[in-house]
Order: C-alpha cells, then structure tokens, then sequence
C-alpha cells in the first residue's frame, strides 16, 4: 500500500488542542498559549491486521508484563504512573505501516525523522491505571528522541471506560507572585479508540488519564503501542 492509498483511506487529521471545557479562572493570566499540532490517523491497520494484533496482545502471559517506570530513573513510582509495560514486544506490520505515512506525519509537525530508529513497547493499562502529566524528551532527558507514536488496540465495544491521551497546550500561565501553575493549563482529549494512531513531538506534555475497568481482566485492558523515532548516537 502506498502512501497516498493510506492518505485516501484513513482519517488523517491534524487536530489542534482547543481551550478545556471547564478552564479554571486562572486561564485569564496567560502570558502566551500556543496549540500543540497532534497528527491522528484511525483504520490504520485495517480490521484484519489490528485483529491479529489484538489477538497476540490479549494473549501475552503476566510474566512479559512489568511495572512501568518513570523518566531515566527506571523507578516504579505509582504516584505518577501506574500500567505493566512489554518491552519485548514485537510488531513490524505497526511500523511498516508508520514508514508508509512517515513523510506525510513529517509534513504535518514540521519535523525529520531521517536518521532514525524505532524504539518501542507495549503498555497495557486497567482498572485504576494512568500516567501523570509528563513529556517524553527534554534537553537533558532523553533529546535524540525526535517522534512520539501511540497505536491503541482493543476490543469493541470498547470493555473499560477513559484512558484519553490529553495533550497540553504550550502555555505560561502565572499567579501573582509569578509562579506557573498547571491549574491555568488547556488540553484537548484523544479517545483511545481501536486501531488508530497519533503522532505529535515529544517535547509536548501530555498524559494518560485513569482507566475504568469493571472486570479488571487483562483482556478488556486498554492496549496501546507507543514509541518514538529516535536519532542515533553521533560515532
């Protein structure tokens, strides 16, 4: 499949976030607030293939699933971040996929992904299960880091309830005495919604807002595979 048939086929949409629902009143002492360009692509497997895929992830074994870490630290910390991650998991049809639309994903963030390597894992999150807002690279954690994707999977309908990507708005908001606070802070919300994609730049604060899920079977989990396109080491 080229690229332009997954152009046709899929829903690319550069979407934009747009002010909460509810902002609170400090949103009015915003210095400068610029919108973070998130590219989501939905069918982007098409039904066979995500059902395969779906099918092997439903099926991995509580020994390849660890606790997610947080940041360089590889400390466990459950107050910012609670999920069991794969590390090992393989799936080259996701990234044949992302390599066909990869110019046009380029485009879309104003970015390059020349030079890079994929690096990636599976994260299953279920009842009671998130991650705190955070950005997957800075200046000095993780910089080669140049791409973020996240493809969800899961049964349909879907068996647990939230789970939203909410991608933050580049902001300052400012009390009185100067301080930046994350209650002044807008965002726009991304279901996790079967066999769709979403690209966006690292450096964007984001998180994984907590999942729902009635019958707490590993089955009925949220399933996201999510990685970056990385830069390799200069020789």
């Amino acid at each position: 499949m080229t690229t332009q048939d997954i152009v046709e086929k899929a829903d690319i949409v550069a979407q934009k976030t747009e002010p909460s629902a509810d902002p609170s009143p400090v949103c009015g002492d915003a210095l400068w607030r610029l919108p973070v360009t998130v590219c989501r692509i939905t069918d982007f497997l098409g039904p066979e293939v995500s059902r395969s895929l779906l099918d092997r992830v439903t099926a991995i074994g509580d020994g390849s699933l660890q606790p997610s870490t947080v940041r360089s630290s590889r400390d466990v910390d459950t107050r910012i971040r609670r999920s069991r991650t794969d590390h090992g998991f393989a799936a080259p049809e996701l990234l044949s996929a992302i390599e066909a639309v990869r110019e046009v994903v380029e485009h879309t963030l104003g970015l390059s992904c020349e030079g890079t390597v994929p690096r990636y894992g599976l994260n299953v999150h279920n009842d009671g299960d998130f991650y705190g807002p955070h950005q997957d690279c800075t200046h000095d954690f993780q910089p080669e880091r140049v791409l973020t994707f996240v493809y969800y999977l899961n049964r349909t309908p879907r068996p647990f309830q939230g789970g939203d990507l909410r991608v933050y708005d580049i902001s300052l908001p400012v009390t009185s005495d100067g301080a930046a606070t994350w209650e002044g802070r807008t965002w726009r919300d991304y279901e996790p919604e079967h066999d769709s994609i979403v690209f966006f730049r690292p450096s964007a604060w984001h998180e994984v807002r907590p999942v729902t899920c009635a019958s707490k079977r590993h089955e009925d989990s949220r399933f996201a595979i999510n990685g970056w396109m990385t830069r390799l080491p200069a020789e």
